[in-house]
């Protein structure tokens, strides 16, 4: 690029990135009023979120063993992962599994970038593909948007704001009802809609939520992805030159120079017809008017200077300025920018996917030593998630000695210890059990009824004494083996230590 023509480019927008698109030059906020975005990609993203909404209002109402696919209840501190129960002393499973999505978003942002928020966010998808639908039905696009914000207040606006403002809210209590879903099951949040003078709390604690949702869709918008969401603020540490982002073809498009009728000369439709990719006629040579065709440029650019990229981000950005952490990747820029080519006869894909070296210099994405590591990292990670989750047992036994007791010496000769078992059931159905020294002859007598059975998703603690010969106690400290037995299919072994009288030689 010339000088001259960089000088022109700073120019036209007064300065270069040395505000927020969100923020007025007062300080105060401007809200962006995007135009309707359309095209191949815009459609697959709806296709998507109507996929990922099916999923999300689906999953609280689907049951396994009469339980919730998924319930995440951090009050009672249980965690249902489809279909398996998840206690506090499975929390080192949850550690490594968060620790493991950590390196996977590192991973995946370094050689993808932002895709995740544009495409699978829960922010993005219920601002653009549910509460931006919704505006623009009420409202209209970005024109008759900003029109009504502009006009005084009389009956339309009255109507339009009131309308919206319920519809919103009403939107928003629904998502804060499934969210209490996933935390409470949706048989108890039923259970607190059928009554709810009984349960007032969790009431207020709902609207709270709602008016949460409310103001983030309303009010707050994309600055929860530009000030509160520090993903933004990560990529600039994780993105490299070969990183996959949304990009601004910069060597094919510049220097800009705007669409005028010098630049182009009309040819009859019949001239055109085997290629005519005008929106009226499609190729099927039905054209109302005389198709335009580019002529020679003088300018080498094919970047027409039309803005339609800045009018449909919804963060308000120029993304011929390169990225930018308030870019979600959302691709509205390449459908608006696509659209325009093909309308003055030029190759889409002026702005796409890609790397700052294919772009720069035609290089390919790399494998770099970097990928590699998190690679390698991420794989390791992976392995000792499948590892626990696999050798995760069903039931958890803690065997524990009695506090401040040795050991008791018994009128017949033998030797008693007392212990005391915590036991955890993690499944949906209650188990009875049964006990077995392995190891060593002896006899087990339990401190209430012998009848065991610890319920299901429950706690349970059982006192027994084991009693041993004294000729079988060999030293201070005897290893004990005990098998857990539910219906003579062995769950377990728990080793223990048995106190015992000191031996001499």
């Amino acid at each position: 690029m010339s000088e001259v023509a960089e000088i022109e480019i700073v120019d036209k927008e007064g300065s270069f990135r040395d505000s927020v698109a969100t923020i007025t030059k007062e300080g105060t906020r401007n809200f962006i009023n995007p135009k309707k975005p359309k095209g191949r990609l815009y459609d697959l993203r709806t296709r998507f979120s109507i996929f990922y909404l099916i999923i999300f209002f689906s999953l609280p109402f689907i049951k396994v063993n009469e339980e919730p696919l998924l319930m995440f209840n951090i009050i009672e501190r249980k965690f249902i992962i489809f279909g398996m129960i998840f206690w506090p002393q499975d929390f080192f499973i949850f550690g490594i599994a968060m620790l493991t999505f950590i390196v996977f978003v590192i991973l995946f942002t370094v050689v993808f970038g932002r895709i995740f928020c544009g495409w699978a966010c829960p922010q993005t998808i219920f601002m653009e593909m549910v509460f931006r639908k919704i505006e623009y039905w009420i409202d209209g696009d970005s024109a008759k948007q900003k029109q009504l914000k502009n006009m005084p207040w009389n009956g339309e606006k009255i109507r339009k704001r009131a309308v919206k403002f319920i519809v919103f809210f009403l939107m928003s209590f629904i998502i804060a009802n499934f969210f209490l879903a996933y935390i409470i099951s949706m048989d108890q949040l039923i259970g607190y809609v059928e009554n709810p003078g009984a349960h007032v709390g969790t009431l207020i604690s709902l609207l709270i939520f709602t008016t949460v949702f409310f103001f983030v869709y309303w009010w707050f918008r994309e600055q929860a992805c530009l000030v509160v969401c520090p993903y933004g603020r990560l990529q600039g540490v994780l993105l490299d030159k070969n990183s996959i982002v949304v990009a601004y073809d910069y060597e094919r498009g510049e220097p800009r120079g705007k669409f005028t009728t010098a630049n182009f000369k009309p040819i009859e439709k019949e001239e055109e017809h085997d290629d005519c990719k005008c929106t009226d006629c499609k190729g099927n040579g039905s054209c109302k008017d005389l198709t335009a065709v580019l002529a020679d440029f003088s300018k080498p650019g094919d970047c027409v200077d039309c803005g339609a990229c800045v009018r449909v981000c919804p963060t308000g950005i120029d993304i011929r300025n390169g990225t930018q952490l308030e870019c979600v990747n959302c691709t509205a820029c390449i459908d608006a920018c696509d659209a325009i080519m093909i309308g003055v006869k030029k190759p889409t894909g002026l702005i796409r996917y890609a790397s700052e070296n294919s772009i720069k210099d035609g290089v390919k994405l790399k494998f770099s030593a970097r990928i590699k590591a998190y690679t390698a990292v991420l794989t390791l990670l992976l392995s000792l998630l499948v590892f626990l989750l696999v050798s995760r047992t069903d039931l958890d036994a803690r065997l524990m000695r009695t506090a401040g007791m040795t050991y008791t010496s018994l009128p017949d000769g033998r030797i008693s210890n007392l212990y005391s078992l915590k036991l955890a059931n993690k499944t949906h159905k209650d188990i009875p059990f049964t006990l077995k020294l392995e190891n060593i002859p002896g006899e087990i007598t339990y401190v209430g009824s012998s009848n065991l059975t610890i319920k299901k998703e429950a706690y349970s603690n059982v006192q027994f004494f084991i009693k041993l010969n004294r000729n079988d106690v060999k030293s201070w400290k005897t290893e004990l083996m005990i098998g857990l037995y539910e219906n003579n299919k062995k769950l377990k072994t728990i080793s223990a230590k048995f106190i015992g009288p000191e031996v001499y030689n």
